[in-house]
């Protein structure tokens, strides 16, 4: 039987992903965003969260068997990203009553359920990595606690089922999107070739020699739709990465190959991205006018805050998969090979030369 499905954040990194995924397995699906993009087999719907009325207005007359929550807003303080984006989960599925159909939700958080907001990231006492489900909330202020919590009482209210989806770092492309490694990275390497700077590892000695992991898009919209139609993962929260691990000093040589260079040697000091592309918009301008590339606007492909925050943290992080695997979810994708893929998206859609 066809299924109707609302992915909310349809132009950002995970929605898109998910959208296309859930076209290409025969669902009808709605793709709320403040700004819709063009994506085939996807009705767009256009609302801005923050507004309730709005929100039910644009939402009037779609009644889905699932939701797909990908998306947030940043602000200034995790006490606004708190207020800002529970109210924003709150709109949304205020929108949707009533219904008597019944009804799954799925919200994407992260690790910072585990690392802790922006404010606090990575410090104090943090549980034991691999980073397991049943360790639970720290004992401090995150938006993504009050995100959940609003998805709770609305499922206590209205009898749906509900999943937390908590990837790593997600490989995955769109434009404008405020937490996008992927682009980010390449972007990097072709400024590197482009001016012949080193392409040199941004990050902490800790993250260059310890194991890590990461998800990528396709991967994480795998892992919600099966949660969305696996009764045993009903009202459950997951991990989810791509499945294999390992260490930037490994990877970041392969990311250099792939771009034809050679990747500069690392001292352990730590040297942000947010410093190395300083005073790169005019450079990245002139490159994409020469290779008539679709964004020249360096701002809306890299977010070099984010990648930063990844690559310097002084910890180990890897995540176990088990519970999701437990349950039969068997999705595999190698991180390099995620890292190419989205190489080769870019280009073909002339984001880098």
């Amino acid at each position: 039987m066809a299924k109707t499905a609302l992915v909310v954040g349809a132009s950002g990194i995970i929605g898109s992903a998910t959208a296309a995924l859930l076209v290409e397995e025969g669902w009808t699906v709605h793709g709320l965003a403040r700004r819709p993009v063009d994506q085939p087999g996807v009705a767009p719907v256009v609302a801005d969260l923050q507004d309730a009325a709005g929100t039910a207005a644009a939402l009037a007359g779609i009644d889905p068997d699932a939701v797909f929550l990908t998306t947030w807003l940043r602000q200034d303080s995790e006490a606004e990203n708190i207020r800002v984006n529970s109210a924003m989960v709150k709109n949304l599925l205020d929108g949707l009553r009533p219904t008597d159909k019944a009804r799954h939700v799925a919200l994407v958080t992260g690790l910072k359920h585990y690392l802790g907001p922006f404010e606090a990231y990575g410090k104090g006492a943090l549980p034991q990595t691999p980073f397991r489900e049943e360790q639970g909330r720290l004992d401090v202020a995150n938006f993504y606690y009050a995100q959940e919590d609003e998805v709770f009482a609305a499922a206590a209210r209205d009898g749906f089922t509900w999943s937390v989806h908590r990837p790593h770092t997600v490989i995955g492309k769109a434009v404008g999107n405020a937490m996008n490694m992927g682009t980010t990275l390449a972007v990097y390497a072709t400024l590197c070739r482009e001016t012949g700077r080193p392409f040199r590892f941004p990050g902490s000695a800790a993250q260059w020699e310890g194991l890590t992991d990461m998800t990528s898009a396709s991967q994480l919209a795998r892992h919600l739709l099966w949660a969305a139609t696996t009764p045993a993962a009903a009202n459950e929260d997951f991990n989810v990465v791509n499945g294999d691990v390992f260490r930037w000093k490994w990877m970041w040589g392969r990311i250099a190959a792939w771009f034809g260079l050679e990747p500069a040697p690392f001292d352990g000091t730590i040297l942000p991205l947010a410093e190395q592309m300083q005073g790169d918009d005019q450079i990245w301008r002139e490159i994409a006018a020469r290779e008539n590339l679709a964004e020249p606007d360096l701002s809306r492909l890299a977010s070099p805050w984010h990648t930063d925050a990844d690559l310097g943290r002084p910890i180990e992080v890897v995540t176990d998969m088990s519970k999701s695997r437990r349950m039969g979810f068997t999705g595999y994708q190698p991180t390099d090979d995620a890292f190419f893929d989205l190489f080769a998206r870019l280009q073909a859609d002339r984001l880098i030369p």
